[in-house]
């Protein structure tokens, strides 16, 4: 059974950073494209970046791009999201995901197989 657990959320002011980090057990990670989302209260869960299998081309949301970065060690079977710039709109549970299959959008939620728990992410103004 495939597991992913997230750590490294927490509270920070806003302009500070955070690295979120997302293990991976009981499957093949080096095969798996992997995504960030997250969910603020009152709202609908979103994409926030994705790295393929590779760690090539990852792709972010408009509203993270150039200011979060995600990577991945296949050996440590982890995956990374390095949060700069933090504001207080990037409140929110975030959830790491695995999708096996490598096929479609990076951007749609339901394509992904394994979900972790998440980790909070609080930023103050």
């Amino acid at each position: 059974q495939v597991r992913l657990v997230e750590s490294g959320g927490g509270l920070v002011q806003a302009g500070g950073s955070l690295r979120l980090s997302c293990v991976v057990s009981g499957g093949t990670f080096s095969n798996y494209r992997m995504g960030w989302f997250r969910q603020a209260p009152g709202k609908e869960r979103e994409f926030v970046a994705a790295s393929r299998w590779s760690g090539s081309n990852p792709y972010y949301a408009d509203s993270v791009k150039g200011r979060f970065t995600i990577s991945r060690d296949n050996a440590e079977n982890t995956v990374y999201l390095q949060m700069n710039s933090l504001k207080p709109e990037d409140t929110a549970v975030y959830h790491c995901a695995a999708d096996t299959s490598n096929w479609g959008s990076p951007t749609v939620a339901r394509l992904y197989d394994y979900w972790g728990q998440g980790t909070q992410v609080t930023v103050s103004s």
